[in-house]
């Protein structure tokens, strides 16, 4: 008896995967950075403690804001490609079809098959057939800018709360190195989920993550640390 062998392919996930690495790692990054470089300048715990929620508050909405912009841009091409692709079925039919099977052709399928192919795919949904192997345009990966807007500005949400988190626990003689510690963990752990959401190589991207985030901080520590010392 034969049995249904159903597959789950990772690249369903690469929409909502990759604004939401792309918000938690940005939130755990710029706050935390934003949070060192005042604590550097000899700032109170309060003063601090503000910087740190604007900066939340402000990066989310910015990256909810460039996510929904940059994919909308996305959408709209998409939906100006489907609109040519129509209007040049409904006009020229027979082009289309065979332009369809030349592709079917290009990827190995003889010519004939690739005619009879590209008949059945056209009398089924013959946008639909365009869509997929002339645009590359599919549901998996097609543009979804408020599902990217939103995704974006919780996870950097929940990024940021992480290292301002810290500065409510630690004492303020070790917010710098406890602050800093703690978000190049979260990062390292954000980098191993993603890799593992995604099927990367988990050790690759958590050194990655955790490179960039340590540059990032040790960037704005010395900045604030010579602001500080000037002021």
């Amino acid at each position: 008896m034969s049995r249904l062998h159903t597959e789950r392919h990772l690249v369903s996930r690469i929409g909502w995967l990759r604004a939401a690495v792309l918000g938690a790692n940005d939130g755990i990054v710029s706050t935390a950075s934003l949070i060192v470089g005042v604590a550097s300048a000899s700032a109170g715990s309060a003063e601090i403690l503000v910087a740190g929620i604007a900066g939340l508050v402000a990066g989310a909405m910015s990256m909810a804001a460039g996510e929904y912009v940059s994919v909308s841009s996305q959408s709209d091409t998409e939906t100006a490609d489907l609109a040519r692709e129509r209007l040049e079925l409904e006009t020229q039919p027979d082009f289309e079809r065979e332009e369809l099977a030349q592709i079917y052709v290009k990827r190995g399928v003889e010519p004939e098959l690739a005619r009879q192919v590209a008949d059945q795919m056209m009398a089924k949904d013959a946008l639909a057939a365009h869509a997929h192997d002339e645009l590359g345009i599919s549901e998996m990966t097609t543009a979804r800018p408020i599902q990217a807007a939103l995704t974006s500005a919780a996870t950097f949400a929940v990024g940021a709360a992480m290292p301002l988190g810290m500065v409510l626990v630690s004492p303020a003689n070790l917010l710098v190195p406890a602050v800093s510690a703690a978000s190049l963990l979260f990062l390292a752990l954000l980098g191993a989920i993603g890799a593992k959401a995604g099927g990367a190589n988990v050790l690759r991207a958590t050194f990655r993550v955790t490179l960039w985030g340590a540059l990032a901080m040790a960037a704005t520590a010395g900045i604030g640390a010579l602001v500080g010392t000037a002021v």
